[in-house]
């Protein structure tokens, strides 16, 4: 496990003064064995702040799914294309679950966006732009030596990378020169690499995880809102750094994705709490957290080397806050 996939998993212990005493010996039971920390011999007892709702029901029900050679250390979906990167490559599977092409890249990638036919690739301190074959067309170095790149998010008004290492987002034009900085009004708390960003109708979302906040920017940098809590319980965010992933749906919503009890959550686009979607019994247990993307009607979740694609089940979303809400949402097409 590399730091960063290490600090996606441990950042989120401080929940409140909860948590305080697995410093120490705790953490390293977490990082080699974390059943034992957060259950007893029985699997019944927990750090109480960080059990999940057992009365829980997801209106989603995994259909399908695939494994690929090397753990995957982030997704994108474009079209009919499911795009992985992994340690050494990137992977282009089809939403069947067939393999289309792959190529080498170098080691480090960390995040990825699909745009204008190129695939971006965010490595700690540079961002490089492959067409389809895995043939480099670009590269732009971060613009300073201390930078440590987290998330990516590529649209028509440029490039938009988050920074760990200085709190912010660096903003690039699309031939690769330096456009702006973007600071929050708020101030960036950034604990550990769970600093996500996307594109969503216009606007740049981003996650302000120790504030447990998603923050949105005009393309220009201005900012616009921000909404969220710090909480355990649904449409709050638990931990000391969550959201770790964001991302649009077709419909205009947007969903977030937690660590350390893992769960997927799905928000209107000021910031009012729709229901979750996924828990970690739904995904799949652990405690990263788990990348999710929207394509049509279906959830497509990837962690580890798995790829799961979930589907709607109307037998069992009348009981849920997700079949009851009025919105028009093509996720609940079954």
């Amino acid at each position: 496990m590399d730091r960063r996939k290490f600090l996606k998993v441990t950042g989120s212990l401080a929940v409140g003064g909860a948590i305080l005493s697995v410093a120490g010996t705790g953490i390293w039971k977490l990082f080699k064995h974390p059943d034992q920390l957060f259950y007893d011999s029985k699997r019944s007892q927990g750090i109480k702040l960080l059990k999940e709702d057992g009365d829980f029901v997801s209106p989603y029900r995994r259909t399908f799914g695939f494994v690929v050679p090397e753990d995957i250390n982030a997704m994108e979906v474009v079209g009919g294309s499911i795009y992985l990167a992994t340690p050494n490559n990137i992977y282009i599977y089809g939403l069947s679950g067939e393999l289309q092409t792959n190529f080498s890249t170098p080691s480090g990638v960390r995040d990825l966006a699909v745009f204008d036919s190129r695939i971006y690739a965010l490595y700690p301190t540079r961002i490089e732009a492959y067409d389809h074959q895995g043939a480099l067309l670009q590269s732009i170095e971060a613009c300073s030596e201390n930078s440590d790149y987290c998330s990516l998010a590529v649209c028509p008004e440029g490039i938009f990378v988050t920074d760990v290492a200085n709190k912010n987002i660096c903003k690039y034009r699309l031939d690769g020169s330096m456009a702006r900085f973007i600071q929050s009004p708020k101030g960036f708390v950034v604990p550990n690499y769970s600093f996500a960003i996307t594109y969503m109708d216009g606007k740049i979302l981003c996650s302000n995880p120790g504030r447990h906040l998603v923050e949105t920017y005009t393309p220009e940098g201005e900012f616009v809102a921000s909404f969220g809590k710090a909480g355990a319980g649904a449409g709050a965010f638990s931990g000391c750094c969550n959201p770790a992933i964001l991302s649009p749906a077709n419909n205009g919503e947007l969903l977030t994705s937690e660590k350390g009890i893992p769960r997927i959550s799905c928000y209107s686009p000021n910031g009012t709490f729709r229901s979750v979607l996924l828990d970690a019994k739904a995904l799949g247990g652990g405690h990263a957290a788990y990348d999710v993307r929207v394509q049509k009607d279906k959830l497509i979740v990837a962690s580890g080397k798995k790829v799961s694609v979930y589907q709607y089940d109307k037998r069992v979303s009348q009981t849920t806050a997700c079949g009851t809400c009025t919105k028009d949402c093509p996720l609940k097409v079954d």
